[in-house]
């Protein structure tokens, strides 16, 4: 018995489409955690496209953002070092509150026998749904020391439906 055959199943290699898609999938996942920092995957082998071909625009890593609420607003407040308040810009669309900013460095060097010249461009965009509690007339933004804060105001009637609830010890 030691010695019986077994049988092997044998089973067809994965098609490339299915690699393909596995490898977007991840590069998806990377993107969505700003772990790629906006540019490409390293090529593979499979790759249909040529290695150097880059996207339209390279984008910066999502800013950090902290969310915050007490009894009379939110707070969000987002991390952007090196930009300036003019490198930003902040919307409102309907109920979706939408922070951009665009970071622009260069650099030159010369030298009687180099020249170095070193630009960097990128740009992020990030969107919050706004409770309807907010009063969005009275939205402000201040930026300093390369954090920008937003006060987000909640409206007269949504303070006033909050109502404090005594905890008794047992």
């Amino acid at each position: 018995m030691a010695n019986a055959p077994v049988e092997v199943k044998k089973t067809a290699p994965a098609p490339a489409d299915y690699w393909q898609n596995l490898r977007r999938e991840f590069d998806d996942m990377f993107d969505r955690f700003g772990m790629r920092g906006g540019f490409p995957a390293f090529p593979l082998l499979y790759d249909r496209e040529p290695a150097w071909r880059f996207s339209a625009g390279v984008k910066m890593p999502t800013p950090a953002v902290d969310v915050s609420e007490d009894d009379k607003s939110y707070k969000i407040s987002a991390e952007l070092p090196g930009l300036s308040a003019d490198d930003i810009s902040i919307s409102i669309s309907g109920d979706m509150l939408t922070l951009r900013g665009e970071k622009r460095q260069e650099h030159e060097e010369k030298q009687a026998n180099r020249h170095i010249s070193e630009r960097s461009y990128g740009s992020f965009e990030r969107s919050f749904s706004l409770p309807a509690n907010v009063d969005q007339a009275g939205i402000t933004a201040a930026f300093a020391n390369g954090v920008l804060t937003l006060s987000l105001p909640k409206s007269a009637a949504a303070q006033s439906q909050v109502r404090k609830i005594e905890v008794k010890a047992a």
